[in-house]
């Protein structure tokens, strides 16, 4: 990460809660920003909240940086829905407490050291579950670009996973656009309307402002 931390220790007592102002900077400028950092394997957090748009960033990302960058989504960390329906969570289904936070934490760590092709999982939208494997991050990759909602974080077991990255980027959008997206976004999986608003207005959205109320500040920021 990048060292502009202060010495506080936060509310929660893990060491950095207290950080600088995120430095806001053109979406044109964050491949050049990421081309700076030194190491032999950076993670590069991109954090937003439903419907910021981070896989669109990542996949921006990725072709602007060329053959040394790969991406690792949250999402193929998804619990499956038996899981979630023994747990009576299926209508949450994307809360932090919905994902295999264990299993994404110990992948992250091994990214950075590893030497060998790695493979991830990815998360179908159109069958609504994790294909295990559905992509690899090759032993090439210098900058991997990890996206999702809750890297930043800070209650249990998420906040594990700042110490792994170099670097941090959120999107901030409006929530109205988000709301906007939201609702395209589920009306393309062909949801009815009470369907969508329920899940946009009682699980998209909320989640959004868990980011906001409970998440450390990112290095920079782009503004949507």
């Amino acid at each position: 990460m990048i060292d502009w931390l202060g010495d506080s220790d936060g509310p929660m007592g893990d060491h950095g809660a207290f950080m600088h102002p995120e430095l806001c900077v053109p979406r044109a400028d964050l491949a050049a920003h990421i081309r700076q950092l030194e190491g032999d394997r950076l993670l590069i957090a991109l954090v937003g909240a439903p419907g910021s748009g981070k896989s669109h960033l990542a996949q921006e990302l990725a072709a602007a940086l060329g053959p040394e960058a790969a991406i690792v989504a949250m999402d193929g960390f998804h619990r499956d829905n038996d899981w979630l329906d023994a747990q009576g969570l299926r209508a949450v289904k994307g809360a932090p407490q919905t994902f295999d936070i264990e299993g994404f934490a110990t992948l992250l760590a091994r990214m950075k050291t590893a030497q060998t092709d790695c493979p991830v999982p990815i998360f179908d939208r159109d069958i609504d579950g994790v294909v295990e494997g559905g992509a690899t991050v090759p032993a090439t990759a210098r900058i991997v670009l990890v996206e999702g909602n809750y890297l930043l974080l800070t209650q249990p077991g998420w906040r594990d996973l700042y110490p792994l990255f170099d670097l941090s980027i959120r999107i901030d959008t409006p929530e109205a656009e988000l709301r906007d997206r939201l609702v395209q976004r589920w009306r393309a999986q062909n949801l009815d309307a009470a369907e969508i608003t329920r899940r946009v207005e009682e699980n998209d959205l909320p989640n959004g402002r868990v980011i906001t109320r409970e998440g450390r500040p990112a290095d920079l920021v782009i503004r949507d």
